[in-house]
């Protein structure tokens, strides 16, 4: 684990009015987005992004898609070249993984991913593998729902951790200050006219112990991502939006 004098001197060398829109130029070649499942990375110790594909449409290498594919993969590579060049995470960017929650090779990769997760799907063995992945130490980052769609989300963790709870969170929680300060936690959802929330998922119920997983309620935040080398949105709220992230990341590979 990174010492906390580390991350204050990292975040320092990285801090500047401009530091995420010239990081962002690196990214201006990188292919569109047509849906295309691309190959996974081989395991190699660095911090890999790694993304649940759910609903049984893991297998439709082209053309269409599907709810846990959203802003896939710009994001996901967008994300990583962050990562790796303003933070000292060791980030691969020879690219990024998309599993399905029954493949094992998920037990290589301490965070996961999951898009839209108001349309998520498991069957009883994705939900048996996603049990024992958390009880190994496993974080989940859930992004990019709305309103009511929190409630398939819960739906489903009730499945995976029956009487779990979840408990509201704000900027006073170590995970927004873990790398960068973010001036506004609540920036506003890209597309969707809410209101930003943040929920987590604790071991026991207990914010005191390990949280399990962050959600991103009423907010997208890799849609942000995803557009960061287009400028479709503004330069400011894309900041905070990679901010948000990096430090959910973090938090997630240190505690």
């Amino acid at each position: 684990m990174r010492s906390a004098s580390w991350t204050e001197r990292a975040a320092r060398r990285a801090a500047g009015g401009l530091f995420l829109v010239l990081a962002t130029l690196l990214l201006s070649g990188q292919r569109g987005s047509q849906f295309y499942i691309y190959p996974n990375t081989e395991y190699n110790g660095l911090y890999t992004f790694t993304r649940v594909a759910y609903a049984g449409s893991f297998g439709n290498r082209r053309g269409g898609g599907s709810s846990w594919s959203h802003d896939y993969p710009d994001a996901d590579r967008n994300m990583s070249t962050i990562l790796r060049e303003l933070t000292g995470v060791r980030a691969n960017l020879q690219g990024t993984n998309v599993f399905t929650l029954d493949d094992p090779e998920i037990f290589k990769y301490p965070i996961l991913y999951i898009s839209e997760p108001g349309y998520w799907y498991m069957n009883d063995t994705e939900e048996a593998s996603l049990r024992k992945y958390i009880e190994r130490g496993g974080f989940l980052i859930f992004d990019d729902f709305e309103r009511d769609q929190i409630n398939n989300l819960i739906r489903n963790m009730e499945r995976v951790l029956p009487g779990f709870e979840l408990i509201g969170i704000g900027e006073e929680h170590p995970i927004f200050g873990t790398f960068f300060k973010v001036d506004d936690l609540y920036i506003p959802h890209p597309l969707v006219a809410v209101t930003p929330q943040y929920w987590a998922i604790f071991v026991d119920n207990d914010p005191k112990k390990r949280m399990i997983a962050i959600l991103n309620h009423d907010n997208d935040l890799a849609e942000y991502w995803e557009f960061s080398h287009r400028g479709f949105f503004p330069v400011d709220l894309t900041n905070e939006a990679y901010k948000i992230g990096v430090n959910e990341i973090i938090y997630a590979l240190t505690h």
